[in-house]
């Protein structure tokens, strides 16, 4: 069957995906809303701000639409053509395919840049849970294109960490369609940021930094404004001897080498940069640049990929039915053959799961971050600092679990997908061969699935995972839902003696070796059970909740059987092939 049989209208990837507007309802949206609102005293001063929480959600509602026809039929419409144009190098500067050079000028046109940001910059004051939901469908459409449009999130350390010039200077400029990068891995330094040399020497006579040095693997390195990492305390080799700083392209002095050649997203120029004397601003406090703005900055940065994740499942899955119900084999559609329809089954159950635990995130962010912006303002009450020790927690928690499981399903299903296709998805004529190829980075850049592992570990040693467990198991379900409650019950006690039976030796090289274990069992556990609460709200996510809650099942008596038999004296044979 020839791909251009399967080509139909692009559709409205916002109204086509009632998932988005089940998870843009949620219940904790309202308090996360009133409190971004300020109670919506913000209506008296701008005239587009909402009076109430309906009109809030018609808002975002409204402009989420607007995102999904201008990413759907323009976005999506150009991705095949800049997977193969791709962006130039000239004069050590990028120039972006025709394609993405539309992109941008349609989503800024739309008003989809500042979404985030507040109106006295000329954003929009929405909660970032609106924001991760564009980014979302921008993956969908092009997850190439995502890593470019995205990056606007780095407004937010500028916001949180910045002056109040800078903010005033750097805010509106990215609002009205201005790009924006992170420079922060060198040759040496990519994991191991507390390797990063690149130079910061104070300029007194001029009133700012120079830098000087390289960086590599950055992606979109060509933008407007970049936030850098830098060495600003000579004779020091770690951390505390990095700072953050602003660096504004139209001063000059930062020039492209070269633009990697990649296997996927390559509508997304990853550059390698040479800094000579290059004039930037200091961003908040010397020695901090690692230990505290980067951190916020990659949990930023880590959210948005867990985004992309999920749009790249949604494509994959996409694909995927879409070819199934059209290709005919032995007399039917392939989708009526059991051995197909499981697969497709445990790509949308694998897609439901990745993005229930997006949007518990990134709601878990919008309590502790507008909570922090608030406490600026006024001091907080005791239920407010109650409220934002939790949520902070929740988010430090849940951000590389989340990460881990959207992008690891990115490359499960984009895999699956191809495997529908059969021979076909082995052709450039089908996407599924570009999703495969763009899903491959996600759980390599801004960290790896491993070191989200090593995120995740204290949050399974010190029970935050299980404590919300035992939170989502007290919430009342309908009588249908019972069995599959119990059924999780049952897993969490499970869950609980092996992590003690981990934990309870004491021998940090023993906990370290099963650590990705512990962290996939508590993964599995709370995926199936957001997808279990998702089904309380719709029966959209029955099928998936029972689908993914006996994933959750197999692979949790996997984990059991293998750590219960494990005797640590076995680990002598994995060091073996040292």
């Amino acid at each position: 069957m020839h791909p251009e049989k399967l080509i139909k209208k692009m559709e409205n990837f916002y109204l086509d995906n009632p998932a988005l507007r089940h998870h843009l309802s949620h219940p904790l949206m309202r308090r996360i809303v009133e409190l971004r609102e300020r109670n919506f005293t913000e209506a008296e001063k701008y005239d587009y701000a909402p009076f109430n929480f309906a009109d809030a959600l018609d808002s975002y509602e409204r402009t989420l639409e607007i995102a999904g026809e201008v990413i759907g039929e323009v976005v999506a419409a150009n991705a095949k053509e800049v997977d193969h144009v791709g962006p130039l190098l000239e004069n050590n500067r990028v120039t972006y395919a025709p394609g993405t050079l539309e992109n941008l000028k349609v989503t800024s046109q739309a008003g989809l840049m500042g979404l985030s940001m507040p109106r006295r910059f000329g954003g929009q004051n929405f909660p970032l849970t609106a924001f991760i939901m564009v980014s979302d469908i921008v993956a969908r459409a092009d997850a190439g294109f995502c890593t470019i449009w995205a990056l606007q999130d780095c407004a937010e350390t500028i916001y949180e960490f910045g002056s109040e010039e800078q903010r005033t200077l750097f805010i509106p400029r990215m609002c009205s369609g201005e790009t924006m990068s992170m420079d922060l891995t060198e040759p040496d330094a990519g994991s191991d940021l507390q390797s990063v040399m690149l130079k910061a020497t104070p300029d007194e006579a001029n009133g700012c930094w120079r830098l000087n040095g390289v960086k590599r693997f950055i992606t979109n390195g060509d933008s407007d404004i970049h936030l850098v990492l830098a060495r600003s305390e000579e004779g020091t080799k770690d951390g505390r001897g990095l700072s953050m700083y602003i660096y504004d392209k139209r001063d000059g002095g930062v020039n492209v080498r070269r633009i990697e050649d990649k296997m996927g997203i390559k509508g997304s120029p990853t550059c390698e940069l040479t800094f000579k004397n290059a004039k930037a601003q200091l961003c908040g406090d010397r020695r901090l640049g690692l230990i505290k703005y980067v951190m916020s900055l990659m949990n930023g940065a880590r959210l948005g990929i867990t985004a992309q994740g999920v749009g790249l499942s949604e494509a994959a899955y996409r694909e995927a039915i879409g070819y199934a119900r059209e290709r005919k084999q032995f007399g039917k559609a392939i989708i009526e053959f059991p051995a197909v329809y499981e697969i497709i089954a445990n790509i949308k159950a694998k897609l439901d799961a990745s993005r229930a635990v997006l949007y518990e995130t990134s709601r878990f962010v919008d309590m502790y971050k507008t909570l922090e912006d608030i406490q600026k303002e006024r001091p907080l009450n005791a239920e407010e600092k109650e409220d934002l020790k939790r949520y902070r927690r929740l988010s430090d928690a849940y951000t590389p679990l989340g990460k881990a499981f959207a992008t690891e399903y990115a490359n499960q299903n984009a895999f699956d997908c191809i495997q529908i296709h059969g021979g076909s998805g082995f052709m450039k004529d089908y996407p599924c061969e570009r999703i495969y190829r763009d899903a491959r980075i996600t759980n390599i850049y801004e960290g790896t699935t491993q070191l989200q592992v090593v995120a995740a570990i204290r949050h399974i040693l010190t029970g935050t995972y299980l404590s919300q467990l035992r939170e989502y198991q007290s919430e009342p379900v309908p009588t249908e839902i019972e069995p599959l409650k119990v059924r999780l019950a049952r897993l969490i006690d499970v869950y609980e003696r092996v992590v003690t039976k981990v934990a309870d030796t004491k021998d940090q090289s023993y906990i370290d070796f099963h650590s990705r274990r512990l962290m996939d069992f508590a993964g599995h556990l709370v995926l199936a059970h957001l997808l279990m609460l998702d089904a309380c709200r719709s029966t959209n996510f029955r099928a998936s909740a029972e689908v993914y809650s006996a994933i959750a099942e197999s692979e949790a008596g996997r984990i059991e059987v293998f750590i219960n038999g494990f005797e640590r004296r076995n680990q002598e044979f994995y060091k073996a092939v040292l």
